[in-house]
């Protein structure tokens, strides 16, 4: 994907940084929420929720896997930067999802706060990742290549991808984490389509 933005409008190696770092940390603070609470979210996230809960297999290293498949799509389609970048912000949500419960904990999440805060946390995240051409992989890479091509929201299609795979969540969970998932599922994506359109951002 040819690189349009002026070069003085460009974020720098150590923006980039700082923007992973924040942007996983917000995401796997929303991830420790929905775990605590036994919630699901979407994308290769919510495949990761549904076998950790499924096998008891560790959220973080699933998570990890499941997105290698997809990193061939995001060369090819969005560049070698955008590649590197998801591959590091991955492996960090991998390893920040690990060492955040032998960090902080939480004694008491109600359940629609914790679909609505959480949502949003990961939302946000996200939102910081994609704002420095990065992603957390899977869903993402399809989503972002749809609307830089197609100019289509990335939040729209990115929430009916989420619900659609929170709803097979009734394998695992009763129907009461089922709707508190899609109640967290559309608050993390209205926050990416209320704040990720084509066009309106010009730095890179």
């Amino acid at each position: 994907m040819p690189e349009t933005t002026p070069p003085d409008l460009r974020h720098g190696p150590l923006e980039d940084l700082q923007a992973l770092l924040t942007g996983t940390t917000f995401v796997a603070l929303g991830v420790l929420m929905f775990k605590q609470l036994g919630l699901l979210t979407g994308g290769t996230a919510g495949v990761a929720f549904w076998l950790h809960y499924a096998t008891g297999w560790n959220f973080g290293l699933v998570f990890f896997a499941i997105n290698l498949p997809f990193y061939a799509l995001a060369w090819r389609r969005m560049g070698r930067t955008f590649t590197l970048k998801t591959f590091a912000a991955v492996a960090l949500l991998a390893a920040l999802t690990n060492l955040l419960p032998q960090w902080l904990g939480f004694a008491h999440l109600h359940p629609v706060a914790t679909a609505l805060i959480g949502g949003v946390l990961m939302g946000t995240g996200m939102l910081i990742l994609f704002r420095h051409r990065a992603s957390l992989g899977g869903f993402n890479v399809l989503v972002l290549y749809l609307q830089e091509t197609r100019g289509w929201r990335a939040g729209r299609i990115q929430m009916a991808l989420d619900c659609t795979i929170v709803l097979l969540a009734f394998a695992v969970t009763d129907w009461q984490h089922v709707l508190l998932s899609v109640l967290g599922a559309v608050a993390l994506n209205q926050t990416l389509a209320t704040n990720h359109r084509a066009g309106r951002y010009m730095a890179h």
